[in-house]
Parts: C-alpha cells; sequence; structure tokens
C-alpha cells in the first residue's frame, strides 16, 4: 500500500510542477501588463521604473526562479492592480465558490446516482425512457444557456427566485443547479451503465435462481461492484466544475473564483490569475490522487497490482 501511494503522490507532485511551469510561460505570452498599470501621460521612464517594480526587467530564466521559490514558499505575490496580496484576494472570493461547487455536487450526487439507480432498475419501463430522455436533454444542454433559462424563467417571468448576485440561499439555488446539471447527467448516465454491466454478471444470476431480493443485492453487492466508474468520473467532474464555475458565475454575478479568473484576465493580472490557476491544478490533482486511494479501497486487487 505504501509503495501504490509513494507512486501517486510522486506523479502529483511532478503534475504539480509541471501546471506550474506552464502558467508561469504561458502567461508571459500574452504580453507586457506594465502598459496597463500606467497612466496614458507616462513617459518611457515612468514605464521602465514600474517593469522594475514588478521584476518585468529581469532575464526570463530569473524571473522563472524567482517564481518558483515564491512558489515554494506559498507565496502568489501582489496583485498588480489591487496592490493586495493574492492569497488575501482569494481566500475573499474562495468561500462563494466553494458554496456553489458544493450545491452542484449535492445537485450531482442526490438526483444523478438515483436516477442512474431507476434507470437501470427499470430499464424495459415507459418512466425510465422519459427519465432518459430528461438526461440526455440535461447533457445536451450548454451551461451558459441552461443559467440564462432559469434567469428568465424563475428570476424575471415568475420572480421566485434572485436573478443573480449572492447574500442568501435563494440566491444559491440556480447557480448550484446550471453548474451540477451536466453532472448530474453524466453521474446517471455512468451508474446506469456500471449496474446493468453488474447485473449481467453470473454472480447475480447465482443470487437471484437462490432467492436473493432485489433491494437486498443492489444493497450488498451491486452498489459496491459499481462504484469504480463512479469515482472515476467524479474526478473528472470536479474538474469540470472548476471550469464551469467560470461561466455560471459570469452568468449570475456570482463573486467567486470563476468571477475573479475572468475580471484578473481582462486587466493582465497575471499573479492573480497564475494563483487561481495553480489552486484549481492543485485541487484536480488532490482529487484524482484520492480517487486513486479510493479505487485501492474498493477493489484491493488495484492497489496490489500497482495501477488504477
Amino acid at each position: 500500500m505504501s509503495v501504490f501511494l509513494l507512486q501517486r503522490l510522486g506523479q502529483a507532485l511532478v503534475a504539480i510542477f509541471g501546471v506550474m511551469t506552464l502558467v508561469f510561460f504561458i502567461q508571459r505570452l500574452t504580453g507586457d501588463p506594465t502598459y496597463l498599470l500606467v497612466p496614458e501621460t507616462a513617459t518611457q521612464a515612468d514605464i521602465e521604473a514600474m517593469r522594475r517594480t514588478l521584476g518585468l526587467d529581469q532575464p526570463l530564466v530569473v524571473q522563472y526562479a524567482n517564481y518558483l521559490w515564491d512558489m515554494l514558499r506559498f507565496d502568489f505575490g501582489t496583485s498588480y492592480v489591487q496592490n493586495v496580496p493574492v492569497i488575501d484576494i482569494i481566500a475573499s472570493r474562495l468561500p462563494y465558490t466553494l458554496q456553489l461547487a458544493a450545491g452542484a455536487l449535492f445537485v450531482a450526487f442526490v438526483i444523478g446516482l438515483p436516477v442512474g439507480l431507476a434507470l437501470a432498475l427499470w430499464r424495459e419501463k415507459t418512466a425510465a425512457k422519459l427519465l432518459m430522455g430528461v438526461v440526455l436533454g440535461a447533457q445536451s444542454m450548454p451551461t451558459f444557456w441552461s443559467g440564462i433559462l432559469m434567469i428568465m424563467v424563475f428570476g424575471v417571468w415568475l420572480g421566485w427566485l434572485p436573478p443573480s448576485g449572492s447574500g442568501s440561499f435563494a440566491h444559491m439555488i440556480m447557480p448550484s443547479i446550471a453548474l451540477g446539471l451536466l453532472s448530474m447527467a453524466t453521474y446517471a448516465r455512468i451508474a446506469r451503465s456500471a449496474l446493468l454491466d453488474e447485473m449481467s454478471k453470473d454472480y447475480v444470476r447465482s443470487a437471484r435462481a437462490r432467492g436473493v431480493g432485489t433491494g437486498r443485492l443492489v444493497r450488498k453487492h451491486l452498489i459496491r461492484n459499481s462504484l469504480i466508474p463512479v469515482i472515476s468520473i467524479s474526478a473528472l467532474e470536479i474538474s469540470q466544475l472548476l471550469a464551469g464555475a467560470v461561466i455560471v458565475e459570469t452568468v449570475f454575478a456570482w463573486p467567486g473564483l470563476g468571477q475573479l479568473t475572468v475580471q484578473s484576465v481582462q486587466s493582465r493580472d497575471f499573479v492573480v490569475v497564475q494563483g487561481i490557476v495553480l489552486l484549481g491544478a492543485l485541487v484536480t490533482i488532490s482529487v484524482n490522487l484520492l480517487a486513486d486511494i479510493l479505487y485501492s479501497v474498493v477493489d484491493p486487487r488495484i492497489r496490489k497490482g500497482g495501477r488504477a
């Protein structure tokens, strides 16, 4: 087990280093932010002084070495635009994104998994066909479109929910549904496929021949044996939620990291963007590492084979 964990941890560290390197060099290709930070009347001397202040006058190799050293000390630097430590800016926005992600995961799990179970158990019934139509519709609808549609119907026409902003539980409902809708559909389809695959195996037929009821069979065997594909897709879906948060937070004017990312890119605030990207990469890699560990718990054969 320890060798398995060390292998996965080493892969995670390599991935984090790769993301840090990509973020640094890609951002330098977007242009020099100095011209956005000085007044229009600034002279060339003023521009050069600003570049020295930001450390952009140094060779790229030196900038990269300083950047890596700062990251190792968890020093994300100071915002070019707001002149505030990046860690403070992220900390002020992170709770909003965590609330939104929690709501979206709740929608995805609490609705998606039972729907997938129903689709598998009732596969020959009309209700299952209707549910599959709803699932396919949810999976085909772009996140920004579902968000705008909900704003028009529930926020503007019916007036049941606030159309944008934050501050109460009611503000969370539509953004959480919009962000979690696609994941809900994905969980439903993956759970359905995994359960149908398990139901076709010999041990299920043997259990049924011995008189084991469907409910007990599902609780004792089918759900546990279907967990691996669900765990696998969970790691990917959490990453998708982070990416989708950019769109959802923009549509609903939700003051989280997604909205901050858009604002920082527009103002070329390099250090804020790199801080957000690195945080997202760290969360994604950590979730995948956790998924690998859960694989080994659910199926010990993976741990013994040293692969996932």
